[in-house]
């Protein structure tokens, strides 16, 4: 099936009788005639639900569906996108490994990664996304057990070259992992070019109505954790599971059974059946939004970069922006999302004057829905770094973020004109 097939149809097929849109399973726990069909259950030898905890019908017609989207052999969804890259790292390391990570990512990312993740003994290695392959060399050693990026930085704006950071990840027996929150399968087919799990803030486009947290992360099942020396956990029983070994008992399979069967049972970060059944309908309409969002994002760069209150902008669907020969080189049709970023001329007051001026944008602590909307992040989602992480955030005093809705064309464009007549005032 075509993705557009996929986004509609996957993840839920209703048998004769059944109800043809997808059944909330409210419910905690699931009856069984015996005692030793639970067991096995349990013990991993037979499939089916037991505890909401570790599956539930709906979240799992979610997971399929985010999989068949993705081009994946499976998904394990979590609470939030936060949860997804804790459950991930959890998953592939322990006290005392390191990952490496590029440096402009989203700030509560950066903040899991360099402050708290610490705490625990797993160490992040930041560097530029688009470094050379021997500055990336020099950061691995055998303790390393993935490089992180995101598809399009939140809010840097960056597009990492993914094919050769993957040569360079594969190389050295590591999988490459991407947040592709802000492209989602519509836009960036991550497992045609060497990404090896796709991970996701499923509140963001994956939703698209701004109603349900959530995260999942997607298994491409191309990386192969059998034999792998950096990778002891896949390949050593597990005593809490009689001695299975993931790598050897579950095949490809062996990273999603390790993350919800250890991870996901030991922290009990899951996804609600409802944000999941929320989730599922957003799902049905992304084919049709992220194109209306690309669109719309590129009529407003090329505003702002033509208007005299604009000091820079960031979009990587302009022709003259740093990022655009890879974003046509990844991207899908010539979109590149619905997110802008740009410096405004006159710092904090004129981003102040210009935020309170907008009228369809509305100043939320959120991105990626289908609603229009506008931060300063130096003041709200990145405040708690310091001035040079913020830096190395690539995030400037005078950065607006916006995220453009699927609304009119016209009517957004008309509305961030105003707002940055006034912003000057």
């Amino acid at each position: 099936m075509k993705i557009e097939t996929r986004c509609v149809q996957s993840g839920y097929t209703p048998k004769n009788g059944e109800p043809r849109v997808l059944p909330i399973t409210q419910s905690t726990t699931f009856v069984y005639d015996t005692p030793e069909q639970m067991g096995d259950l349990f013990d991993l030898k037979a499939e089916g639900f037991f505890y909401t905890r570790l599956g539930n019908p709906t979240v799992d017609a979610l997971e399929k569906k985010l999989a068949a989207i993705d081009g994946g052999i499976g998904t394990i969804c979590t609470a939030s996108g936060m949860a997804a890259v804790t459950n991930l790292v959890m998953t592939l390391c322990k006290a005392g490994d390191n990952i490496i990570s590029s440096s402009t990512i989203y700030g509560g990312t950066y903040n899991l990664f360099s402050t708290t993740f610490p705490k625990f003994g797993i160490e992040t290695r930041f560097i530029d996304v688009n470094a050379k392959n021997e500055d990336y060399q020099k950061l691995i050693d055998e303790k390393t057990k993935f490089i992180f990026c995101e598809t399009i930085a939140n809010p840097a704006m960056t597009v990492p070259d993914f094919e050769r950071i993957a040569k360079v990840a594969h190389e050295n027996g590591i999988p490459l992992v991407c947040d592709n929150t802000l492209a989602t399968g519509i836009i960036f087919d991550a497992f045609k070019h060497g990404v090896d799990f796709n991970v996701y803030s499923t509140t963001k486009y994956v939703d698209g109505h701004a109603t349900s947290v959530g995260g999942a992360i997607v298994d491409s099942g191309n990386f192969n954790f059998l034999g792998n020396k950096r990778f002891p956990d896949f390949n050593e029983p597990d005593p809490s599971y009689h001695g299975l070994v993931y790598a050897k008992d579950f095949g490809k399979m062996g990273f999603l059974i390790k993350s919800r069967c250890q991870i996901m049972r030991d922290t009990g970060a899951q996804l609600s059946a409802f944000n999941a059944f929320c989730t599922v309908l957003g799902l049905e309409t992304l084919h049709l939004r992220m194109p209306q969002h690309s669109k719309n994002a590129l009529a407003v760069a090329e505003l702002l970069k033509e208007s005299d209150a604009v000091e820079w902008v960031k979009y990587a669907g302009l022709k003259t922006d740093a990022n655009y020969e890879l974003a046509q080189k990844y991207f899908n049709n010539g979109m590149a999302s619905g997110m802008v970023t740009f410096g405004i001329k006159g710092g904090r007051e004129a981003a102040s004057k210009f935020q309170k001026a907008l009228k369809l944008f509305k100043i939320v602590t959120h991105i990626a829905d289908s609603r229009s909307c506008v931060l300063h992040p130096a003041s709200t989602t990145h405040r708690q770094l310091s001035d040079s992480d913020l830096i190395a955030c690539g995030i400037s005093d005078n950065l607006i973020r916006l995220s453009c809705g699927t609304e009119a064309t016209e009517d957004i464009v008309e509305d961030i004109k105003n707002a940055l007549i006034a912003s000057q005032k």
